[in-house]
């Protein structure tokens, strides 16, 4: 493939080096593969870009491999759990630069209602009447640095308290270290549940007679990572058909960021920086 003019969404050389080996590995898995054509560094910077611009795959710019196979990559790696894999391989290294253990003890659990687009699928999207949105609903669980650890995508109408219980066994089949969570009112009566799982959930809420936005112990740190989200453009409503599509999307806008932060490159907002300009002087 001829060389391209690079975009600021291109994995770096360390970046690359980060996942390269899981993702090398799992090509050599695929015994159907007799010759590898398309670089797997460009399937990984197409899906970056996107998630970053919020494009359609068919509106993929054409210096890119084709949109179909930039998918067939995607969906691929999807249902065989490789996204997952990629992410949680990133975490456990963020998490012990940071100094923490590899596997957290302690989480944060929230809900996420966004608009959903036309084509998703009518069983996964209903109405929440608390923020009235007609869409769905990201039910996440974040450790102590604001890292995802699961997210299950339902409808919006979804009870917080029914999700809260899916994502709580969720999070424990996959980290039995959690033995300590925090959650807000939604889930009042979840302590009891998570008791009988051997985890202490602590409902958190705001100080009487406080008004305003207010930071909550340790619950501030989920509504960081939805910040973290409103730099995927891609992640601003749910644009996919499938909820597990949905969840991917996610796993590999996290995964960027977490890279990034590994590497110390400069992490990717809303706005470019640039120079001042100099005031202007008139003779």
């Amino acid at each position: 493939m001829a060389e391209r003019a690079p975009y600021d969404t291109d994995l770096s050389d360390e970046e690359w080096s980060l996942i390269e080996p899981t993702l090398t590995a799992w090509r050599e898995g695929r015994r159907f593969i007799t010759v590898a054509t398309t670089p797997l560094r460009e399937i990984v910077n197409a899906i970056m870009y996107q998630s970053r611009t919020g494009c359609q795959w068919r509106l993929l710019p054409h210096d890119f491999p084709p949109h179909t196979t930039v998918y067939n990559y995607f969906s691929g790696w999807r249902d065989d759990g490789t996204d997952r894999k990629i992410h949680d391989l990133l975490r456990r290294r963020v998490r012990r630069d940071a100094g923490r253990g590899e596997e957290p003890t302690a989480m944060s659990m929230d809900s996420q209602s966004v608009d959903s687009a036309f084509s998703a699928q009518g069983h996964a999207v209903g109405f929440d009447g608390n923020k009235r949105r007609l869409g769905r609903k990201r039910h996440t669980a974040v450790d102590t640095l604001g890292l995802l650890l699961e997210v299950i995508v339902t409808g919006a109408n979804t009870h917080d308290l029914r999700g809260g219980e899916c994502l709580l066994d969720a999070v424990i089949e996959d980290f039995p270290t959690i033995v300590k969570a925090w959650a807000d009112q939604a889930y009042a009566s979840l302590p009891e549940y998570a008791a009988g799982k051997g985890v202490d959930v602590e409902i958190t809420k705001k100080a009487t007679g406080v008004s305003g936005f207010t930071p909550i112990p340790q619950r501030w740190k989920q509504e960081r990572t939805y910040g973290w989200f409103s730099r995927s453009r891609r992640l601003s409503q749910d644009y996919e058909t499938r909820t597990d599509s949905s969840r991917s999307q996610i796993l590999w806008a996290m995964s960027g960021i977490m890279m990034r932060r590994i590497t110390g490159r400069t992490p990717l907002t809303r706005y470019r920086v640039t120079a001042k300009p100099q005031a202007m002087t008139l003779a």
